[in-house]
């Protein structure tokens, strides 16, 4: 099934999510998702929700919760700070969600909170494009949002490439747990 019909299915069903993580659009993602270590995975999601969180200040200059999510994640990330810390921020960012009315913003912060969640687990990487890509259908109406969700899949796939080949040279600092 082509990924708008399965959007459109999902928008009369009036489901918060419209794209899953079988979605026939991120095949080739998913491929190189499953090539990679935890690190290279942290380091594409933690550019792809830096992204978000510019968007989100923008929309939000007063509200600090996503900023802050994508801050603890990244402190955790480098072992200087504990799960339990990191984890309350992306909790709270999640939860600025649910005090917004608009489908695109909250569509958003979900995905900023899942591009943090990947220092916990890789397993959280397909949760940020799942999210972000229902924001930019939200945002343009299915009707003209092809062109815009598949120059956002391809550029998915372009920085995972890139971070897969910058992580071994990466100077920044890591939790033993990220090492593993």
């Amino acid at each position: 099934m082509e990924w708008t019909e399965e959007v459109k299915n999902k928008l009369k069903r009036k489901n918060q999510i419209l794209f899953s993580k079988d979605s026939e659009c991120f095949s080739e993602l998913k491929f190189l998702i499953e090539q990679q270590n935890h690190r290279t995975m942290a380091l594409w999601a933690l550019e792809l929700s830096e992204e978000a969180v510019r968007v989100l200040e923008e929309k939000y200059p007063d509200e600090t919760r996503p900023r802050e999510a994508l801050n603890a994640s990244k402190l955790w990330a480098f072992g200087e700070i504990r799960m339990r810390e990191a984890q309350r921020k992306i909790l709270d960012c999640h939860g600025f969600a649910k005090e917004i009315d608009s489908l695109e913003d909250i569509a958003l912060c979900h995905a900023v909170g899942q591009g943090c969640a990947v220092v916990h687990t890789a397993g959280h990487a397909m949760g940020f494009p799942m999210y972000e890509l229902t924001a930019i259908v939200r945002k343009y109406g299915i009707e003209t949002a092809k062109e815009a969700v598949e120059n956002r899949i391809m550029y998915y796939v372009e920085r995972l490439i890139y971070w897969s080949q910058q992580e071994p040279s990466y100077k920044g600092k890591w939790a033993d747990f990220m090492l593993k």
